[in-house]
């Protein structure tokens, strides 16, 4: 372990030092006044801290989500913190015919659109692998083909301003880890495709940028409550605390303002662990499952059974 902590950590502060120094510019909440930006996922944590953000930015806000009584009270405060304009619609991403409404809203009432942040996300189990293909199908729609289907239709109004695409992803992306499967298959998809599109967009000389955003454990609702359960979605000795939604929201939104093509938050963590994977995967993968308490998992049947 002292050996790998040698060899990663001086790896890890040159390659953060190179991505610093290599930024673009540094970012100023004028880049984004009077900016046209959807939201999906804008009803509860990281979404709605996002919302807060760009509302002080003095942004136009679309915000989406499935709870139309809290999206009315996020709508509220956001024009009470300064939001240019702000207005919702509600609904689910497990309608095939919802994203497209969302972007046609966006288009009638602004005529165009900056900023696209795809932030939303299906509920799903936290445990063993049950064999529910149902289950893995809806929550690919609702993680991964809405995702797609937002970006076919906002695609034209993005690529007249040269706006940014901002996909929320997370580390269940880029590692996988027990207990997750539907849910890390649907981020694995979102890295895979987005990548290939920035390629794309690359060779045809399309200036939209993609941001893809890899977080680590955020002390949301949906993050804590496992843990608490039944262990961390880290190592323990490279994991602490859950990081605060408010300051992940405010990363996310400078790092599509700047138009990175990846934001790692919370920074140290979340590199570290990409590191680690690299250069040791098999003893990465024993840290994290030594981070859980399996006698706390209560195993569910498979559908039939």
């Amino acid at each position: 372990m002292g050996l790998l902590l040698k060899i990663f950590i001086p790896l890890l502060g040159l390659a953060l030092a190179f991505y610093f120094y290599s930024a673009p510019e540094n970012f100023n909440e004028e880049m984004l006044r009077g900016k046209r930006v959807i939201v999906t996922g804008a009803s509860s944590g990281i979404g709605e801290q996002m919302a807060y953000h760009l509302a002080r930015m003095e942004t136009h806000l679309l915000l989406t989500a499935r709870t139309e009584a809290k999206l009315q009270k996020v709508v509220e405060r956001c024009l009470a913190l300064g939001a240019a304009s702000a207005r919702y619609v509600s609904g689910s991403m497990e309608d095939t015919a919802f994203p497209e409404v969302v972007v046609k809203e966006a288009e009638n009432t602004w005529g165009g659109l900056d900023m696209l942040i795809l932030n939303h996300i299906g509920s799903t189990y936290f445990n063993y692998f049950d064999g529910d293909v149902g289950h893995v199908r809806k929550l690919l729609e609702i993680n991964f083909l809405s995702y797609v289907a937002m970006t076919v239709s906002a695609l034209p109004m993005l690529q007249e301003s040269e706006g940014s695409i901002v996909v929320v992803s997370s580390m269940a992306g880029k590692m996988g880890g027990p207990f997750t499967a539907p849910y890390s298959a649907t981020k694995f998809a979102l890295d895979g495709f987005f990548s290939s599109l920035r390629h794309e967009f690359i060779i045809d000389k399309v200036n939209v940028s993609i941001t893809l955003c890899i977080l680590g454990y955020i002390d949301t609702e949906n993050a804590v409550r496992p843990s608490a359960e039944v262990g961390k979605p880290a190592p323990p000795a490279i994991r602490v605390t859950p990081a605060p939604k408010e300051e992940c929201a405010l990363e996310i939104i400078k790092s599509g303002a700047l138009r990175h093509r990846e934001l790692h938050y919370p920074s140290r963590v979340v590199g570290s662990l990409l590191l680690l994977q690299s250069i040791a995967p098999d003893f990465l993968d024993s840290l994290i499952r030594s981070g859980y308490k399996v006698e706390n998992i209560k195993r569910t049947l498979p559908p039939g059974h």
